[in-house]
């Protein structure tokens, strides 16, 4: 796999396209402006812009065996909740990880979170999923359980909140303090700092959060997509997305080292051969969109008409691609309804490593 120095090098218009500045900017004051102030003094230290979550759910699995049965079946290790402090509850931990087919390819991505009750040793956890497979994700659990003692329910008490800075510079050096309690947890987005912070609440995002403010979920995924960060099927379409190819690896989102785990085999021998020819990689839009909008699976083309990969999913001018990483730095296009071309731009998100294998 190719450097993501040099992927960077050879994506267009980094450093100083208008287009793309124009594009951040205006996304930074439409965080920086957000709606009315639920709660705090906005001017007391950072300001937070709330995202309410309705598209993602939670599942909580519990009992003596939930930790070696999500072992065998997610991608990644486990946010096993830290040790309590007296009566302090114990620090909240969290994860991301994939659940794969057997032919190795993605089924559900999810962020789990590591909850311990205050007097119990046994660990319990939250999976937050696309609200959408909810159902099929805990039918894909019941059909591993056998004779395990885990339990499976849904957890609708508790919603799910993205909470962002209002500042892109307050990134990396957030002033929020972690929690877990019965009523909340704030936690660190697992998958990148670029994503900010998690909230599962009972109650009002903004109410919990100092000078936060309840945004615009168009904005939250106009956030993502240019950070190059897949959620839900629509981003991952299951039975369809290869987890190496969707950046699992960059997001935390894997572990080579642990034990033996549906669909690894694929995944480990893509990982040590050390070749990933393609990837999910931000796109902008840089032609009106027609009116049909952009079908997922769209081929990206080059100037000659070369398939370079395919559309899968995005919001307004924004998305995500599948592209072959040595053809990103364009000019690319889609041919959309009608003999229409759109042209598009491939990034390389800033928060990559530089050196990858």
């Amino acid at each position: 796999m190719a450097a993501a120095a040099l992927l960077r090098s050879a994506a267009p218009g980094r450093g100083g396209p208008a287009g793309s500045w124009r594009l951040h900017l205006a996304l930074r004051r439409r965080l920086t402006q957000g709606s009315c102030t639920r709660s705090g003094d906005p001017t007391a230290g950072a300001a937070w812009t709330c995202f309410r979550l309705d598209e993602r759910a939670l599942l909580r699995v519990r009992g003596p065996d939930a930790a070696p049965f999500l072992l065998g079946l997610l991608t990644n290790e486990l946010p096993l909740p830290g040790p309590a402090a007296g009566d302090a509850p114990p620090p909240p931990r969290a994860g991301y990880a994939h659940f794969l087919n057997v032919q190795g390819r993605t089924l559900y991505d999810v962020i789990l979170y590591g909850l311990r009750e205050h007097l119990e040793e046994m660990s319990g956890f939250l999976l937050e999923c696309d609200s959408s497979v909810q159902g099929a994700l805990q039918k894909h659990l019941a059909l591993y359980r056998i004779r395990r003692k885990v339990t499976v329910e849904q957890h609708p008490d508790l919603r799910v909140w993205a909470v962002l800075p209002r500042s892109p510079e307050a990134f990396g050096a957030a002033p929020l303090q972690e929690r877990a309690g019965t009523d909340a947890i704030l936690i660190r987005d697992p998958r990148t700092p670029s994503m900010g912070w998690r909230l599962l609440t009972q109650n009002e995002g903004p109410a919990l959060v100092p000078g936060g403010r309840l945004g615009d979920l168009w904005d939250y995924h106009q956030h993502r997509y240019l950070q190059g960060v897949p959620e839900g099927v629509r981003d991952l379409p299951p039975g369809v997305a290869l987890p190496l190819e969707s950046n699992l690896a960059f997001m935390n989102g894997v572990s080579f080292t642990k034990g033996c785990y549906i669909g690894q085999e694929l995944t480990a021998r893509t990982h040590h051969m050390g070749i990933i020819r393609k990837r999910l990689f931000p796109v902008r839009l840089l032609d009106p969109l027609p009116t049909s909008g952009i079908s997922p699976g769209a081929e990206v083309l080059t100037e000659s008409g070369q398939t370079v990969g395919k559309y899968r999913a995005g919001q307004g001018n924004v998305g995500l691609a599948l592209l072959r990483s040595e053809k990103i730095k364009g000019p690319l296009h889609i041919r959309a309804s009608k003999g229409a071309q759109v042209a598009l731009a491939a990034s390389v998100p800033d928060w990559w490593p530089t050196v990858s294998k």
